[in-house]
């Protein structure tokens, strides 16, 4: 299997961009012949697991070896890249060691960028954005595909009314925030919101979830500090950087997931969380006026706001009939527009059209010669 399209993930951490990254891979090996580059994800197991015959796993430098010839059929390999390191390398594989790959970049930035970023973007064949604003931004943008969620991962409980019980923690109900603990994730304005929530309502506990960054760790601490006293120890808890195959465990658990980032490029967990048949209250930054419909699977707050962020966490809190059919309408919602699926079908239109410029080298490769 010769892969048409090798994919990068060139970052040893696991962020959002990993978990793109391992959402579509399955998805995309059931058409698509995929390379993978880098450090290993679920997503990469499950692909390599179900479909040996269309993924495979490389080292960078056979995947370099690889892409010095163009596809058997004349069509140019597509390097899907998504990091600043990850364009410079297929920059330089693609114009300085002339091989003959086509570069798609997937920008997700809802922010004018700088010259660097802008001339690295300047560069790729096509652009993928995640959002019309950040398609705006970029030059090359080929066309708007909004992330999905792997709705066979993230999936509801069979109870959600029962599920917080196998947390083992207090109350019969939980809310989640989900993702890195730092001060653009808006972790303070969550602490700050459950400090004023949480003693009316002792039926909730809140946990946070996340790695926190050497950088981060005296952020941490002051968090921790307000917390002890307030007295919410034992009911706003850090779980710490879960493994990927937890989270989703933790997402069926929560009633209400908050997503309160001072600032975000689209994000994710939203959707995750309505995957798994939370209602979610989310601030208005990054996609999440676009997943979340407003009064029908949770509420938009103003960013970095932690008053009208416990008043509509309460709100829900005061109903948990109304959340549990917030959380049903939100895992249609992203049945219906949030697909991984969905995703995958918007990446592989641009492939095609990225390949429809190699039609003549195609021709060329099929003539038969004399």
């Amino acid at each position: 299997m010769s892969p048409e399209v090798i994919i990068t993930n060139l970052k040893k951490r696991y962020t959002g961009v990993s978990g793109t990254i391992s959402a579509l891979m399955p998805v995309q090996s059931r058409e698509l012949n995929i390379g993978f580059v880098g450090r290993m994800l679920p997503g990469a197991v499950q692909a390599q697991a179900e479909r040996p015959d269309h993924f495979t796993r490389l080292g960078l430098w056979s995947a370099i070896r690889t892409s010095r010839k163009r596809l058997p059929d004349g069509r140019r390999r597509i390097w899907h890249v998504r990091r600043n390191h990850e364009m410079l390398l297929g920059i330089l594989l693609r114009d300085l060691f002339r091989c003959p790959i086509r570069l798609v970049f997937t920008s997700a930035a809802q922010h004018t960028h700088t010259w660097g970023p802008t001339w690295l973007v300047s560069r790729m064949d096509a652009v993928i954005a995640t959002t019309p604003k950040a398609g705006s931004l970029v030059p090359n943008t080929r066309a708007v595909v909004h992330h999905g969620a792997a709705l066979s991962r993230f999936t509801p409980p069979v109870d959600k009314s029962t599920a917080w019980e196998t947390s083992k923690l207090p109350g019969r109900f939980g809310i989640g925030l989900f993702g890195r603990i730092r001060p653009t994730k808006g972790t303070d304005i969550f602490v700050d919101a459950m400090l004023e929530a949480l003693p009316k309502y002792p039926n909730f506990t809140a946990i946070i979830t996340g790695d926190c960054l050497p950088r981060d760790r005296a952020y941490k601490a002051r968090l921790v500090a307000k917390i002890q006293a307030h007295g919410l120890t034992d009911r706003i808890i850090f779980l710490g950087d879960l493994k990927p195959e937890e989270i989703p465990h933790w997402y069926r658990r929560v009633l209400i997931a908050v997503a309160s980032p001072r600032y975000e490029p689209f994000g994710i967990t939203p959707l995750e969380a309505m995957a798994c048949g939370c209602a979610v209250v989310a601030s208005d930054t990054g996609a999440f006026s676009i997943i979340v419909e407003e009064g029908v699977t949770g509420h938009i707050v103003p960013t970095g706001d932690p008053v009208r962020l416990a008043e509509q966490v309460e709100a829900l809190m005061q109903d948990p009939e109304r959340a549990l059919e917030m959380g049903q309408l939100g895992r249609k919602r992203v049945l219906e527009h949030f697909s991984v699926e969905k995703e995958a079908a918007g990446i592989r239109s641009v492939y095609e059209s990225v390949w429809q410029s190699d039609q003549p080298a195609r021709a060329q490769a099929a003539t038969p010669q004399s």
